[in-house]
């Protein structure tokens, strides 16, 4: 029985032998979880990721018994047992008579408002949480198993194998989701810190700081009841189950940090170190921080290809993904600054043109406005739609909805390390004031270029682009209304603008902006 089958059947209440009034659904990159109110159903992908197999019923099986067994020393209170889902006379039930056709985690539903996310979101995380944590974590982890074979997974040769599985399993998107020169900067930077470190790494060997850890310790794994109640470790490989405490410590300071919440995760791993004696966690903190980073920037890359998401999730987990990079890439000490150049001005000045030769020539990824404004308004990009200025497509609302969505989708394409130019008239200050706020989020090195032009050659363009060009909506009868409305460059940013008159020929203009981005160092020698 396939799994899109059994997700049908336990979508419905009846299929429960306890009172359900509605079930809803989440899905992850490896399980499909169904929570009915009282009590929540985990029903695992017929995946192989190499790193993880559940392709056979046999091994969903396994994997289910070990999550309750492993989970219940962290969560006793929420894992209640692995149960099968069986087939018989063509009924689907819960731990039936007939053929089993597959498994699921049974657990306590717990209140959702206690998730570390939603604690997060509402602004209340806070050093007491920090406190409880260290709490319960300092003697789990002197309890945990540790010695014999578990010592194996904090050698150098072990921890590397995890990391170059990394790199040879994200290959496939760099230059998609990470660029090529911050992907092999991480790389270098890894392997760099393993030849510097290894006496590192064989004293916390020695020093029993190797043990059978959770694996998966961040906020949405992370229910702060009066004593935390942390979930969902790693069952299903040994190997990122096992090593070095600060693998787990590491995840939850990074979760941290992804968050903009770095002063808790440098509390929470001070009072961490105090609790434990453990100072020299320090040393080796930010090397599995930037693991724990990349790791999840290639579970967003694998959960982006998943087809059971809709394109707007699936576009979600790219841009997920290259945040995480790009936290990776700090983490590694990377300090080459993406660049952001956004081509602003009157209609029919050649924003486009020039856009369009920084993408053939220099392989930047264009922003276009107009683009953006069609695809969130379900527009087709070569629609060309007539309207009053300010009004419908181009109305103020409309702008603002547009310049978001080419911010964020910027901000995001800049932590993965890619060039990025945007087109688009930008009239108004309070337009620019979020390009330029992004652009200091990630450190990019930013230049706003105005392309001008006499108005009889705007004018000139413009009509021409009516008789050829279906996609623009610029008109004639707009160009001085738009002008009117067009600000001066934002106070306190004036060193970000510069002026390009575009009425030579295009190869002319093409080769005055290469030298005004050489020169301000946004595109390199």
């Amino acid at each position: 029985m396939d799994h899109a089958a059994l997700v049908e059947a336990l979508s419905k209440p009846s299929f429960y032998d306890h009172e359900v009034d509605e079930v809803r659904f989440i899905q992850t990159h490896i399980s499909s979880v169904f929570l009915t109110g009282s009590l929540v159903y985990k029903l695992k992908k017929p995946v192989n990721f190499g790193f993880l197999d559940f392709s056979t019923v046999e091994l969903r099986e396994q994997n289910c018994r070990a999550e309750v067994a492993l989970n219940r020393r962290l969560a006793p209170s929420v894992y209640i047992d692995a149960v099968p889902i069986t087939l018989d006379g063509g009924r689907v039930a819960l731990n039936g008579t007939g053929e089993v056709v597959d498994w699921v985690v049974v657990m306590r539903e717990l209140d959702e408002d206690l998730l570390g996310t939603s604690v997060l979101a509402r602004g209340e995380l806070s050093e007491a949480h920090m406190d409880a944590l260290v709490d319960v974590l300092v003697p789990f982890y002197a309890a945990a198993a540790t010695g014999g074979t578990i010592d194996v997974f904090g050698t150098v040769e072990s921890v590397r194998f995890n990391t170059e599985e990394n790199f040879s399993q994200t290959e496939a998107y760099v230059g998609k989701l990470l660029s090529k020169d911050r992907f092999e900067h991480i790389r270098e930077w890894t392997n760099g810190f393993f030849e510097s470190n290894a006496a590192l790494f064989e004293r916390r060997i020695a020093e029993g700081r190797i043990r059978e850890s959770h694996g998966d310790l961040h906020l949405r794994n992370i229910f702060f009841e009066a004593v935390p109640v942390i979930f969902d470790c790693i069952e299903f490989n040994e190997r990122f189950r096992c090593g070095d405490v600060a693998v787990d410590l590491a995840f939850l300071a990074m979760d941290l940090d992804f968050n903009g919440r770095q002063d808790l995760a440098g509390y929470f791993i001070d009072r961490y170190v105090e609790a434990s004696g453990d100072a020299e966690l320090i040393e080796i903190l930010d090397f599995y921080k930037c693991y724990r980073a990349y790791v999840r920037g290639k579970i967003a890359c694998f959960t982006s290809t998943d087809p059971a998401l809709d394109d707007t999730a699936k576009r979600a987990q790219r841009n997920l993904a290259r945040r995480y990079f790009g936290l990776a890439y700090e983490y590694a000490g990377g300090s080459r600054r993406p660049s952001l150049v956004v081509l602003y001005g009157l209609m029919g000045t050649g924003k486009t043109s020039v856009a369009r030769h920084l993408r053939e020539k220099f392989g930047w990824h264009i922003l276009s406005t107009d683009a953006v404004r069609k695809q969130i308004s379900g527009v087709g990009e070569n629609t060309r739609v007539y309207v009053p200025y300010n009004q419908g497509l181009y109305s103020p609302e409309m702008n603002a909805r547009t310049y978001d969505e080419v911010c964020s989708r910027a901000e995001n394409l800049l932590r993965g390390g890619f060039p990025v130019v945007v087109d688009g008239a930008f009239k108004r200050q309070s337009e620019r004031e979020p390009v330029i706020q992004a652009a200091r989020r990630t450190g990019a090195r930013l230049l706003f270029v105005e392309t001008t032009c006499g108005g009889d050659e705007q004018r000139q363009r413009l009509e021409g682009r009516q008789r050829h060009d279906t996609r623009s909506d610029g008109r004639v009868e707009l160009m001085e209304q738009q002008r009117v409305d067009f600000e001066p460059a934002n106070p306190g940013a004036e060193c970000y603008f510069h002026t390009i008159d575009t009425s030579g020929p295009k190869a002319e203009t093409q080769a005055k902006v290469e030298a005004l981005l050489r020169a301000e160092s946004v595109l390199g020698s």
